[in-house]
């Protein structure tokens, strides 16, 4: 073997099944890059094909017999182990997901330290109620309920949140009782294999969880079209969500999806202007503006437009951007030359559109890495592109509205629903607020992003299935309940 051949096997993160790290059938792999510089590579990771799901979904519904009798108490205490090992490794684990996805290392050292918050949560639901006993019309009866697992449930990750949304995917679905086959987005499937290390060292038992890495298409597909795969939880976009729904539906699967935002904040007039420009820049720019939640359009009232709009470009100007392991950087690159591309393109229709761009570079220099400057635009109308669409980067757009009224119809106006916030000191305005958004995620003067693992997580409209995730919600998608009834005979 020469020593190019054995750096390539060294680099090449393997599929796990059964318990066991295992190349995939065909030895095709992806290289992945450092889109801070792509001249880096970071490794290289499986590209599987539909066999390798086979094997996978075969060790999982295997392992399903032994896992799902085990005591939900039991099954948590994994978790509590998972936990403890994911902390240990918080530095390791963050500076991976940096690397090859590009968000900075506070941010992705965050995603561990609520990874781990979300894998204790979960370890204490094994301790939690899974059923009810009933009246019955006779008093001979016993009627009672019992939740009880799905089997087998497809786990479909996205690349923004390589960690935390894994886990709070994975994590319920293992304290109920189900086995579970990981299939993470090809750009950050080491990092994935990091997070199935951390299970792996925690002693869970063989075939429990199983990672099969790959692209979409291919790997994605043969998991949600295979027959002993009983569920899908997929976090992604909306053309992807809607072709999961189609083929999961066909074939009598449960679904899950949690799908893109476009999301407003309304600032009005008595508005603490300070806190909404802080929190609306943290909104829109954290994650290089790469997340579901992120602030997408802003309704600001006529009295106050202009000192926020100083505000607002004054904080963006002072954002420091590079790579993601330094610590003064604030935003990093974008994660790939695609979704550069995209943004930038989206950027330059809003000006071909009659946008005004009021900061940001159409075309940034390249430098080695895909690094995009925030971009804000003014004169922007409800039917244009950047107004409509979900951009998926650091672009903000602002409107001028003469009251509530006209925010809130302006807000509305759009087919996703998934966060909203209002800045204002107004109690009344607040709670008719939320009655009047149409979003799953509602802040007052806080962050459109943002969710703790106790509280349910999901959208409206074209943002979910309306189901939900996190907190004692994702109990309802990953169990289901027998109703039993018990005679006794004398």
């Amino acid at each position: 073997m020469s020593k190019e051949e054995e750096k390539q096997l060294n680099n090449l993160i393997l599929n796990y099944i059964n318990g066991e790290w295992i190349p995939a059938k065909n030895g095709d792999v992806i290289e992945r890059v450092n889109p801070a510089n792509t001249n880096e590579v970071v490794g290289m990771i499986q590209s599987s094909q539909k066999e390798d799901v086979h094997l996978a979904v075969q060790a999982a519904k295997k392992a399903y017999k032994t896992w799902s009798r085990i005591s939900s108490v039991n099954r948590g205490q994994y978790l509590e182990k998972a936990a403890v090992l994911l902390e240990k490794r918080a530095d390791e684990i963050a500076g991976t997901a940096t690397k090859e996805m590009g968000k900075i290392f506070s941010e992705t050292k965050g995603e561990v330290i609520r990874g781990a918050a979300i894998l204790r949560y979960y370890a204490q639901e094994g301790m939690r109620q899974q059923g009810e006993v009933l009246p019955s019309a006779s008093n001979e009866k016993l009627l009672f309920t019992k939740r009880v697992p799905l089997g087998v449930v497809g786990v479909i990750s996205p690349w923004n949140f390589p960690i935390a949304i894994p886990i709070w995917k994975i994590a319920p679905a293992l304290v109920y009782g189900n086995t579970v086959v990981f299939k993470p987005a090809e750009e950050t499937g080491i990092t994935a294999a990091k997070i199935v290390e951390v299970f792996s060292e925690a002693g869970l038992p063989e075939g429990v969880l199983n990672l099969v890495n790959g692209n979409g298409p291919v790997v994605g597909n043969a998991l949600v079209e295979h027959h002993d795969v009983c569920a899908i939880t997929f976090t992604g976009s909306n053309g992807v969500g809607r072709e999961i729904a189609q083929k999961a539906a066909k074939r009598g699967a449960k679904y899950q999806l949690e799908l893109g935002g476009k999301n407003p904040a309304i600032v009005l007039e008595d508005a603490d202007l300070e806190l909404a420009t802080d929190l609306i820049v943290a909104g829109a720019m954290k994650q290089t503006g790469q997340r579901c939640t992120a602030t997408s359009r802003v309704y600001i009232h006529e009295q106050v437009y202009e000192p926020f709009k100083e505000r607002l470009l004054e904080k963006i100007h002072s954002l420091k951007i590079g790579e993601g392991m330094d610590p003064e950087v604030q935003m990093g690159p974008v994660a790939s030359k695609k979704q550069y591309e995209k943004i930038i393109s989206y950027i330059q229709k809003g000006i071909e559109e009659g946008a005004s761009l009021l900061i940001g570079e159409k075309d940034p220099t390249f430098h080695h890495g895909y690094y995009i400057k925030p971009a804000v635009f003014e004169n922007v109308t409800q039917d244009m592109t950047i107004a409509r669409e979900e951009i998926f980067g650091p672009v903000l757009c602002l409107f001028k509205v003469k009251n509530y009224e006209e925010a809130i119809q302006k807000a509305n106006d759009t087919n996703f629903g998934l966060s909203a916030a209002l800045f204002t000191r107004n109690l009344g305005r607040t709670f008719q607020f939320m009655d009047d958004i149409e979003a799953g995620l509602i802040q007052i003067n806080g962050e459109t992003g943002g969710a703790e693992p106790q509280a349910p997580f999901g959208g409206m409209k074209d943002s979910s299935s309306y189901s939900r995730e996190q907190g004692q919600a994702a109990k309802e998608f990953f169990t289901t309940f027998k109703t039993i009834t018990v005679l006794p005979v004398q």
